[in-house]
C-alpha cells in the first residue's frame, strides 16, 4: 500500500534538491504513459479490425510498447526541458490561456519532428502489417492521415497534462497522487509548524500607494518570498490579503533549522531587491511573523471549489501570536511549546516574553523572541 506521508515527503525533497530533473522526470512518466496508451489503442484497434473482418494483421505489442516508450522519453525530455526554463524566463507573466497556447505550440513542433522521424521508418514497426515480411513505408497520402492523427493525440495530450501540471503547482510536489487516491477525503491527523507572516505598516502603505500600485507591492513581495519556499522545505498553505501562511511537516521544517531561517532568508531577498522597491514604490517589504508547532487536521473541502483545508487550535495560536508582534515591538516571535520541543533554542538567539493571554483562548502560553545569533 502506497505510504502516502512518505510519498509526499520523498517527492517534495527530490524537488527541492533536483528541481529540474524533477520537472522533467515528471513530464517523461507522463508522456511515457501517454504513448503508451497511443501504442495499446493502436494495438487492440488492429486485433479488433482482424477478428471483426478476418483481415490478416499481424499485431506484436512488444515492438510497439518500445517504440511508445522511446517516443515518451524524448518528447517528454525535450519539452520537459523547453517548459522549464520557459517557465522560469517568461510563463510566471503570462496569462494561463496564453501559456496554454504557446505549449500546444511547442507540442506541434515537436509532433512534426517526431512524425519526420516516424514516416523514415518501416510502418510496420509502429502500426501492425497486413504485409508480413515486406517492409513499407508511408506514402504521400498516407503520411497526411497519420501526421492528423498524431497533431490531434498529442495536442489533446499536451492540454492535459499541461492542466495536470498546473494542479500539481497549486498543491505542491508530491500531494498530487495521495488526493487521487483519496487521502483528505476523511479528515487526517498530522502535525505541522505553522508560520503568519503579515506586511508591517500596510495600512500606511496602501494609503500611500493606492490599491493598485499596493497590489502590485504585495505581488512582488510575495513573489520574493516564493523563490526561497524551496530551498527551506517549505509550502504555502494560502495568501490572505498582505499575509501569507507558510507550513512544514515538523521533520521538514526542523531539519536543518529551516522553519526560522526562512524567515532570515526573506528578509535577506527583500534587502537584495531594496532598489526595486525603493525605486519602484518607495517603500521597502518589512513582515513580522508568529511560528507555532502542533497537532491539526486536514481534509479535502468544496465542491465548486476544492481546496485542502487545514483544522485546529495550532492554527488559531500562530496567527493569535503573530498578531501580537508589535505589542512587544517584535518582528519574530514563537512559541515556548515550539522552542522547548524543537531544539532551536541552541541554534538561535532567544528571549522569553512570558506568558500571554492570546486574543480568543482560554488558557495562557507562553512565547519568546528569536533573532539570528553571530554565527548566522
Amino acid at each position: 500500500m502506497l505510504s502516502d506521508f512518505d510519498y509526499t515527503s520523498t517527492a517534495r525533497r527530490f524537488a527541492i534538491r533536483f528541481p529540474k530533473l524533477s520537472y522533467v522526470g515528471t513530464q517523461i512518466s507522463f508522456w511515457v504513459i501517454a504513448n503508451s496508451l497511443l501504442g495499446l489503442v493502436i494495438h487492440f484497434h488492429s486485433v479488433f479490425i482482424s477478428e471483426a473482418y478476418g483481415i490478416p494483421i499481424q499485431s506484436n505489442i512488444r515492438p510497439i510498447v518500445v517504440l511508445s516508450i522511446f517516443l515518451g522519453i524524448l518528447y517528454g525530455t525535450v519539452l520537459g526541458a523547453i517548459e522549464y526554463y520557459l517557465d522560469k524566463l517568461y510563463f510566471r507573466k503570462m496569462a494561463l490561456g496564453k501559456i496554454f497556447i504557446f505549449k500546444g505550440l511547442v507540442s506541434l513542433s515537436m509532433s512534426l519532428v517526431i512524425f519526420s522521424i516516424l514516416s523514415r521508418v518501416p510502418i510496420e514497426l509502429f502500426i501492425p502489417s497486413i504485409l508480413p515480411g515486406k517492409s513499407v513505408l508511408i506514402d504521400q497520402k498516407s503520411a497526411g492521415y497519420l501526421f492528423y492523427f498524431f497533431v490531434v493525440f498529442y495536442f489533446l495530450m499536451t492540454l492535459l497534462i499541461s492542466f495536470i501540471n498546473q494542479v500539481n503547482k497549486k498543491y505542491g510536489p508530491g500531494v498530487l497522487l495521495p488526493l487521487i487516491f483519496g487521502k483528505y477525503r476523511n479528515p487526517v491527523e498530522e502535525e505541522r509548524i505553522f508560520m503568519f507572516m503579515d506586511l508591517k505598516s500596510s495600512t500606511t502603505i496602501a494609503e500611500t500607494l493606492g490599491h493598485i500600485s499596493y497590489s502590485a507591492f504585495i505581488r512582488d513581495s510575495f513573489w520574493d518570498i516564493n523563490q526561497v519556499l524551496s530551498p527551506h522545505n517549505a509550502e504555502v498553505y494560502q495568501y490572505v490579503g498582505d499575509e501569507i501562511v507558510v507550513s512544514w511537516k515538523v521533520d521538514d521544517g526542523l531539519r536543518n533549522n529551516c522553519c526560522v531561517l526562512f524567515f532570515f532568508a526573506c528578509e535577506n531577498q527583500f534587502l537584495n531587491r531594496a532598489d526595486h522597491y525603493k525605486t519602484k514604490y518607495g517603500f521597502f517589504p518589512d513582515f513580522k511573523a508568529g511560528l507555532h508547532m502542533g497537532k491539526i487536521t486536514a481534509v479535502e473541502i468544496g465542491d465548486i471549489k476544492r481546496d485542502i483545508a487545514y483544522h485546529g487550535d495550532t492554527i488559531n495560536t500562530t496567527a493569535r501570536i503573530q498578531s501580537v508582534c508589535n505589542t512587544y515591538n517584535k518582528n519574530f516571535l514563537i512559541s515556548e511549546y515550539m522552542l522547548n520541543n524543537s531544539g532551536l533554542k541552541d541554534h538561535f538567539k532567544t528571549e522569553p516574553l512570558g506568558m500571554i493571554q492570546l486574543k480568543g483562548k482560554l488558557t495562557q502560553i507562553g512565547i519568546a523572541s528569536i533573532e539570528k545569533n553571530g554565527d548566522w
